[in-house]
């Protein structure tokens, strides 16, 4: 381990083998730090918080923290779960969870958070996700793997981003993105289907092709999402892709970006 003389490093925190801890930063009593985890300076990591192994902590960030709730109570047992090989660049700030909203903010495996993104209480994130800078996301939002939120972008608390969705820079996104579905604006709108993700993912160009015509039907045919999902139930092939739009369309508690 190389810790900085001038971190203060509680001694009940568990710090695995390989681990670095910068110049003034801190370290509270509940804090799980897994092997090849590299804390910058002036960080602040506290709370109940578990972070997965060789992840990065850029100098300044604060992870841990209260949530930003008024019901929030120290007393409450609350967590932040970190899956391995992220990077938590400059001034990025990441609270646990609340005991009314589960209890555990959960961030998987190899995500990218740029430098002052903030993640808020009880977010669920998945694994490959890319949020740029400034991007917020307030309480109770769920990213699914592959959702990549462009810069100065706000996401209103219990929106979900579908599989391989992506945002435009300073978009407001108030109500649920699609998988594979490229959206920007204030609020922000379907566009269309993330062919660039799509293709550099390596999908198939049928898989594309058949997403390409399901989202004509559901966002730009003008019929209701109700008919619009079963024309795709009936004139679209049923390949798992589309089972998974179908899928997130139809569990959708917020509504969709129009």
């Amino acid at each position: 381990m190389e810790i900085h003389k001038t971190a203060l490093v509680h001694p009940n925190a568990r710090l695995a083998a390989g681990v670095a801890v910068g110049a003034y930063s801190s370290i509270g009593p509940n804090v799980t730090l897994t092997e090849g985890v590299v804390i910058g300076s002036y960080c602040s990591v506290e709370g109940r918080t578990t972070v997965g192994p060789r992840t990065r902590i850029f100098n300044g960030a604060v992870v841990g923290s209260p949530p930003q709730d008024k019901k929030y109570s120290a007393d409450d047992e609350v967590s932040l779960e970190m899956g391995q090989d992220n990077i938590i660049r400059e001034y990025v700030t990441i609270n646990p969870g609340t005991k009314d909203g589960g209890g555990c903010t959960r961030i998987g495996d190899d995500n990218l958070f740029m430098a002052y993104s903030h993640v808020a209480h009880d977010c669920q994130i998945g694994d490959h996700c890319v949020m740029a800078n400034a991007g917020t996301l307030g309480g109770h939002v769920t990213l699914e793997d592959h959702a990549i939120i462009g810069g100065l972008t706000a996401v209103h608390q219990f929106v979900r981003l579908g599989f391989m969705s992506i945002v435009g820079g300073c978009s407001k996104v108030v109500q649920d993105i699609p998988p594979f579905s490229m959206c920007d604006g204030h609020p922000a709108k379907v566009y269309n289907i993330n062919s660039v993700g799509l293709k550099r993912a390596k999908m198939p160009s049928d898989v594309i092709r058949e997403l390409r015509r399901a989202f004509k039907i559901l966002f730009h045919s003008g019929l209701t999402k109700r008919n619009a999902m079963a024309k795709v139930e009936q004139e679209i092939k049923s390949i798992p892709e589309i089972q998974r739009l179908l899928s997130f369309c139809q569990t959708s508690q917020r509504g969709l970006c129009s």
